[in-house]
């Protein structure tokens, strides 16, 4: 049998010969894109992937960043992009479930778009939406629920930016072959730019694991760290790579299989049934084995998301860990507490654990390292107009 130890120094070690990886790529990426934008992304990182058909620049950047910020977006301008995905909590609201236009109420929690360039998949549950490009549309025309309440009046929310001057020269200067720049085509292809830069990788754990800085992390948070890799919790199976969140896509990768997990974290029927609202992939599939899954979010910067999970009904990391430590919700809640039900669609890697009081106290330790200030600052200069 192979000791936790032993499996926790293997996971460090191939996460070392990532590292190597992502430094060559990095070299690449420093040398700038066929477009001439030059990236700057941490040691250790890859440059993310760009379509084709939307090449980064800064003018396309800066406009993104302005659009975001700027409530005129929304359907009755009361609602920027920022409301639900502030800087200063690593792009979430804080909330359980974000509010858009008109204090509509949405089933889900606001995802933190911290690294959301290296994400395969985007959302929370749609397998299908893999783009930025294409994800900017569904908050702006959603109406089940109304998220930015763009749907309808298209034309006059362009209509504010073509009437303001400075835009029409952002615009213009962003897409100088367009003959009328300002459209809803180019508002995505602008905020996809813009979320593209939101790059973070200088956390203590960073500094520590990419930068070889030995003292980055103290005594429990490098404790906490062997636990997270440890076969014993497995947390690093679903929160994997230098993103901490599964499969990734970066400049010059293959496109990985999608992932998608049920955590248990429901069990309305005795096999596992979530709430209507939050069906997760069954949703869109239609199949019964894909009831509860959602996509493994990036735990960089945990400790400014809360609350937890897709719905936001799990408070504190704290709690996290006494949810997974018990197997989940639906085998704590179930008719059968001892198992849940063999048909339960629940990830068979929550089958839960024993966690000290000191252990418990490291693993939040660790995760509250992967907090990039630097990151939270630079988003904070962005937010200013």
């Amino acid at each position: 049998m192979v000791r936790a130890g032993t499996v926790a120094a293997i996971a460090l070690m191939l996460l070392g010969a990532a590292c190597e990886f992502g430094r060559q790529v990095a070299d690449r990426a420093d040398r700038g894109s066929p477009s001439g934008y030059v990236w700057q992304v941490p040691v250790g990182f890859p440059a993310p992937r760009v379509p084709i058909d939307n090449p980064m620049t800064p003018e396309k950047v800066e406009l993104g960043r302005q659009l975001f910020h700027d409530p005129r977006l929304s359907g009755d301008g009361t609602v920027p992009c920022a409301s639900c995905h502030r800087p200063e909590l690593a792009y979430t609201d804080g909330r359980s479930r974000s509010v858009g236009s008109q204090g509509n109420i949405h089933p889900r929690s606001a995802m933190s778009l911290t690294n959301v360039a290296y994400n395969a998949t985007l959302g929370w549950d749609d397998p299908t939406l893999t783009r930025l490009e294409d994800q900017a549309l569904v908050p702006l025309l959603n109406t089940q629920p109304l998220e930015m309440g763009v749907a309808g009046r298209e034309d006059e929310v362009l209509a504010r930016f073509r009437d303001d001057r400075r835009y029409r020269q952002l615009f213009h200067r962003a897409f100088p072959k367009n003959e009328d720049p300002v459209s809803i085509r180019n508002v995505t292809y602008a905020l996809a730019s813009f979320e593209r830069t939101l790059i973070s990788g200088n956390s203590p754990y960073d500094r520590w694991a990419y930068g070889g800085e030995v003292d980055a992390l103290d005594a429990d948070e490098r404790a906490g760290a062997r636990l997270f890799f440890s076969q014993r919790l497995s947390c690093f199976r679903c929160h994997a790579g230098f993103n901490l969140s599964g499969p990734v896509v970066y400049d010059g990768s293959g496109t990985p299989e999608a992932q998608f997990h049920n955590t248990g974290l429901y069990n309305e029927d005795g096999r596992g049934a979530y709430p209507k609202a939050n069906t997760g992939v069954q949703r869109h599939s239609g199949r019964s084995e894909d009831m509860g899954k959602f996509r493994a979010p990036t735990l960089r910067n945990i400790a400014l998301t809360a609350p937890y999970m897709h719905d936001g009904s799990v408070p504190t990391l704290e709690a996290v860990l006494d949810h997974y430590a018990a197997g989940g919700r639906a085998r704590s809640l179930g008719p059968d507490s001892q198992n849940i039900r063999p048909d339960s669609a629940t990830d068979p890697l929550v089958i839960g654990f024993e966690l000290t009081p000191e252990e418990r106290r490291q693993l939040v330790a660790f995760l509250r390292a992967l907090t990039d200030e630097s990151f939270v600052l630079r988003a904070r200069e962005r937010s200013v107009q």
